[in-house]
Formats: C-alpha cells, structure tokens, sequence
C-alpha cells in the first residue's frame, strides 16, 4: 500500500528501505524531523503505525523473529510499499 512503512526484520523486500533502531523514541525522532520521507525519497508524510507495531512486538517479544545479531531486536529496515 503507498505511503505505508512495512517492517522488514529478515531485509528481503525490494526496493530502499531506511534503518532504524529498535527504540521507540528512535521512531518518535524520525517522525518528527520528516527522516523517512528523504530517506526513502517519497514525497509526502508517512504512515508508521506498522513499524511502531513491529517495535512494540519485538520489545514484548513477540515479534517472531530470532534474537540474532543483525535481527529486528537490533534494527529493522522499513520498506515504503
């Protein structure tokens, strides 16, 4: 969907993605100085409600994915599709 940020914890989408760390003040950040947008090079604000989602998961441990090094526990990449 356009102008939604979908999680992409095992990086297999295609396309940009942006990196972000696994704290939720990191996304309020990110948010608030318009970070996803350039990164990403899309115009226009950003819908984050999966991405906050996926980051509250993985911090109650739920997100499905393996506690490895590089895994979402330790950053996620977001894909703007």
């Amino acid at each position: 969907m356009d102008g939604v940020l979908t999680p992409d914890p095992r990086r297999r989408f295609p396309g940009r993605g942006a990196w972000l760390h696994p704290d939720p003040e990191c996304l309020h950040r990110a948010e608030r100085r318009s970070a996803f947008p350039r990164a990403l090079r899309v115009p226009g604000k950003l819908d984050t409600a999966e991405v906050r989602a996926h980051l509250h998961r993985a911090r109650e441990g739920t997100s499905g994915v393996r506690d490895t090094p590089g895994s979402v526990i330790e950053e996620s990449k977001v894909d703007p599709s």
